[in-house]
Parts: C-alpha cells; structure tokens; sequence
C-alpha cells in the first residue's frame, strides 16, 4: 500500500484549505465577493428603443450600488428570441442579465410550435424594472373618434378596418385583438418590422389603427396626426386626462401589460438574485431616474423577483389561453 506521512503543519494547512472549499461551495458564499468584474446587460431591441433606454438609464446607478459597471449589450432579433436563448446558455454566475419584456416571457410561449428557451425552466427572475400603458389611436382622417364609434362600423362591416402591429405576436397586436375580442367585432391585422413604421402607416392613412405604446403615440397625439381613442390602463393617463379606459368604454377586458423584467440565466445564486435586486430598485428609485422614467411613460415598478415571476405566470395564463382560444400563431 502507498502512503504519504504529513507533518503536522501540513495537516493543518490542508484541513484549512478543505474548510474554505466547503465554505465557497456553501448557498451565497462566492456573493460576498460579487461581483469582482463587470456585469452584462443585455436588451433584446436595438439601440434606442424603448428597453435600451430604460436600462441605460438604469446601468450607472446599479453598477454604483454594485461597485461593478453594467454594460449594456444590444442583440435584437426574431422577437427577443436571439437575445433569450444567448442568455439561456450563458454561465448562471450573476454576470450575464437580461431585459426581458412579457413578449419574451409570457406571450412568446404560447404563440411559438418550436421556441428554442423554455421561459418556465431556463431563467431566473432578478427583479421588475418598469411598465407601461398602451392607448388605442385611430389615423386622423379615419371617421373613428371614439370607440363606440370603431366598434359600431366594424359590426357593419366585419374585417373591412385594419389595424397595423409591430410585428405578429407583439404586444400591439395581441392588445387589439382582445379589444376586438371583448367588443365582438372582426378587424384586419397588418404586421410591421417594429412600432415605428406600423404608427408612421397608420398616420399615412395606409392603415385604420394601431394600439401603441403610449410614450411613442403621445407627440403625433398632440400634433394631432392620430386620434385617440380609448387607453389600455386601469386609470386615465395624466396626459390624456379626456381619453376613457377601455372599461369606461364599456369593455371589459383586462390591462394590456408591457413590463420589463430583469432575468440572468437558471441556477443562479439567489444571494447573487438579492444582491443585483437591491442595485436595480436602489437606481430605480433614485429621485432623478425615477422622474426621467415618468416623463418618457414608464411605470417604475418596485418587488422582489418572486413577485416578478408570480406576474409573468399570471400573464402567461391569461394570454396561453386567449392566443389558443383565438387560434392565434407565429411560424
């Protein structure tokens, strides 16, 4: 038989070497060091959207709070699908995040035969960021002014007024087919690569209407391009103080949600989850982020990340169900 004698010493210092193994292997334990490099932030947009503006909003105070810098990474893409399965594969380790949407998370599920992530199995929720509300807008020289008004000549007319989205799956054409759903009517979808050129058709009198982003409608809504016609919220935007909601037009049909959430791949540390939670609602509520967010429409939104995962679960009920119960799907 082989064997090594050890001198006392060496004994000691290997025992002593075991113990801060055991320890690094313990739940937390390497968190007391994170994070010791950068960290990245992905966006599933490309520069300059909506998200992309949010998180490099957000990416000085984190890293401030962190004592790492956050850098913002774009991979836009097939609806947030390239950025998702790039983040599925990436080391669970706190280093690699992302901005994920309820498209991403909730609605892509259901509306996909073949989606390469499992939104259920593949991420871990880090924290809410921000939501926001939709509003329903009709093209100037259309004869829509109000939404009874929309509803009543699609009855007539069923499937004869089109509605344009940024895109089959998004949030803007899911919203206004449940609108079409609750008011029983039949309207035309006309997809478009992004909310820019499905809003610019529906000023340019190619299409009737559009539900859209409020933050992104509201200038031509004040430059009087677009008429608005009922918002997708539970409360009147202080903005459109005259627009009704949805229910006081007489619908009753749910919010339409657009919330953003930060993810990091499975298995992470939930020591590292907390830790990168405090950073995001430490910079979202800074009084300076929190009012800029306000003025471009973002609803700041503050919990933990089991609160985020229990509304992206609610989403997807709701949402699996209305997409299979209206036959919708994307190839």
């Amino acid at each position: 038989m082989f064997s090594i004698r050890l001198s006392g010493a060496r004994r000691a210092a290997l025992a002593g070497t075991a113990v801060l193994a055991s320890v690094l292997a313990l739940p937390g334990a390497h968190a007391a060091g994170f994070p010791d490099h950068p960290i990245r932030l992905i966006v599933p947009q490309s520069a300059g959207s909506g998200g992309d503006v949010v998180v490099r909003l957000l990416g000085d105070k984190m890293g401030s709070a962190l004592g790492a810098s956050v850098v913002v990474e774009n991979k836009p893409g097939a609806n947030g699908i390239v950025a998702m399965s790039y983040v599925a594969k990436s080391p669970a380790d706190g280093y690699t995040l992302l901005l994920a949407g309820v498209s991403q998370m909730s609605f892509n599920p259901k509306l996909y035969k073949n989606l390469p992530y499992d939104a259920d199995k593949d991420y871990t929720y880090v924290a809410p960021v921000v939501d926001t509300p939709f509003v329903l807008v009709a093209g100037k020289n259309t004869p829509y002014k109000t939404l009874p008004q929309l509803i009543a000549a699609a009855k007539a007319a069923p499937n004869a007024i089109t509605f344009a989205s940024a895109g089959a799956g998004n949030s803007t054409h899911l919203s206004t087919e449940l609108i079409a759903s609750g008011a029983g009517i039949k309207l035309k979808h006309i997809p478009y690569k992004g909310s820019g050129p499905a809003l610019n058709a529906v000023m340019g009198g190619q299409v009737d209407l559009m539900t859209s982003v409020l933050g992104s409608a509201l200038p031509q809504i004040r430059a009087g391009n677009v008429v608005p016609l009922a918002v997708l919220a539970d409360q009147r935007a202080n903005d459109l103080p005259t627009v009704p909601t949805l229910k006081e037009s007489g619908l009753d049909v749910p919010p339409m949600p657009g919330w953003f959430a930060i993810v990091g791949p499975a298995g992470m540390d939930q020591a590292v989850v907390r830790k990168l939670n405090g950073a995001v609602q430490a910079a979202i509520a800074d009084p300076a982020i929190n009012k800029k967010l306000k003025d471009l429409y973002f609803v700041p939104l503050q919990g933990s990340a089991e609160e985020m995962r229990a509304r992206a679960d609610q989403d997807a009920r709701f949402w699996g169900e209305f997409i299979a119960k209206n036959g919708i799907q994307v190839d």
